[in-house]
């Protein structure tokens, strides 16, 4: 049976004012005192509610979302209720801040889950950085999912979520209202695939120069629409039915479904082949990341360094040492694993897009035959002497060095097999 970790919830909708997070705060508060919740209603707010998409201040913006969430805390203890919505997150490690969907309740932050897809036609990968991974808030009565914004329009991160147990998903945004069609449509359409209750706020109104849509929705499994605001500020509550929620999905349930459709095989291509999937994924705006190496016997740094290759770009190939080559490089001992098995193996990672062979001592040709956006090599490598860095760069691509988590190489493990 599942089980609802709130079972009243709203949306709290209004127009955010561009780096004004006094005025936005104010307005959340007349709201909620124009509109008293019940307690333990958890309570939506929309995409970086307090500030907007005020880029210059980005990092400065980000400093204050600690004393944001205190006052949200000291808030949800006034009225016994619960909060969820986006703020900007400095980074622990100095880099760009996230945008991050923050849960808080009367006691401090419940959770917190990042921002999974940047909106780049805003240039907000410019100011934020993406999160990594998508697993659900985990509160003391159950796993409550999320969504920021542009993350609506991938059904993969919904997916992910359900799939891992969640029956509420929260949506915080500011989406404008040239595509307000769209953003009934996702609504009810992330509702309908994965049998879930959905709260989504929305911002209304003028945000800096651009309109927002409004339309905060609460929507249930089947895709019924529950509350929906127009364009003003206004918060509309509901009481979710975890008795409905198990009728719809003891009919069928999509969510738990995932059957295992891949031949990890067909990612092992020719050149030719792999030039036109390139020139697909090219034209619908992806980047391409390359890197290469002999991956002879596949150990956790050899993962480790192709995971973080991949997050570089939408798409990762990875160019493969032939048999030949590698006893060129490395001497008539090597590879230990024949190339075939070498790239099978490759192919079953899920960081990896395609797998080229290539029999030249280096992979120059290749990087000039495929001139991809980012060209990946290891920060053993100092940048002027990557091979095919310069051609990478002539064409508008950069040099990503990545620094080995692991220290671990597949020299070290033939000694420890031959000791």
């Amino acid at each position: 049976m599942a089980m609802l970790p709130f079972s009243t919830v709203a949306y709290v909708q209004f127009a955010v004012q561009l780096g004004q997070p006094e005025k936005n705060w104010q307005a959340v508060v007349e709201l909620l005192a124009q509109n008293t919740p019940e307690p333990q209603t958890l309570l939506v707010l929309p995409e970086l509610w307090a500030t907007g998409f005020d880029y210059p201040r980005t990092e400065e913006l980000a400093a204050q979302t600690p004393a944001l969430l205190e006052q949200l805390r000291g808030l949800a203890d006034h009225y016994k209720v619960f909060f969820a919505g986006s703020l900007a997150e400095q980074s622990v490690d100095g880099g760009l801040p996230q945008n991050t969907l923050f849960l808080v309740g009367p006691a401090g932050i419940m959770g917190r889950l990042p921002k999974q897809y940047l909106f780049s036609a805003w240039q907000e990968d410019s100011y934020y950085r993406p999160g990594k991974d998508c697993m659900p808030m985990e509160t003391e009565w159950g796993p409550v999912g999320g969504l920021v914004c542009y993350d609506l329009r991938f059904p993969e991160v919904a997916r992910e979520q359900a799939f891992s147990g969640i029956c509420l998903l929260l949506v915080s945004a500011q989406w404008p209202l040239a595509r307000l069609d769209h953003w009934q449509a996702l609504l009810k359409a992330r509702a309908i695939e994965n049998q879930v209750y959905i709260v989504a706020a929305n911002g209304c109104g003028m945000s800096g120069e651009m309109e927002l849509a409004g339309h905060s929705m609460v929507v249930a499994p089947d895709g019924t629409v529950m509350q929906e605001a127009g364009n003003s500020p206004a918060t509309a509550g509901a009481v979710l039915d975890a008795d409905f929620l198990n009728t719809t999905r003891r009919r069928f349930c999509p969510p738990g479904e995932r059957p295992w459709r891949k031949n990890d095989a067909r990612k092992i291509v020719s050149l030719p082949v792999l030039q036109d999937a390139l020139r697909s994924i090219g034209r619908q705006g992806g980047r391409i990341a390359f890197t290469n190496g002999c991956f002879d016997i596949l150990h956790a740094g050899h993962v480790s360094y192709l995971e973080q290759a991949r997050s570089t770009a939408d798409c990762l190939v990875v160019g493969l040492n032939s048999d030949s080559s590698i006893r060129r490089l490395k001497g008539p001992s090597r590879p230990v694993n024949r190339e075939q098995d070498r790239a099978r193996v490759l192919a079953g990672l899920g960081c990896v897009d395609f797998i080229v062979l290539f029999a030249d001592d280096t992979p120059l040709d290749l990087i000039t035959a495929l001139l991809p956006d980012v060209l990946v090599k290891g920060a053993d490598w100092a940048e002027d002497d990557i091979v095919g860095g310069r051609e990478v760069k002539v064409a508008g691509g950069r040099v990503e060095r990545i620094v080995f988590q692991y220290d671990s190489s597949t020299t070290k493990v033939i000694e420890k097999i031959r000791r």
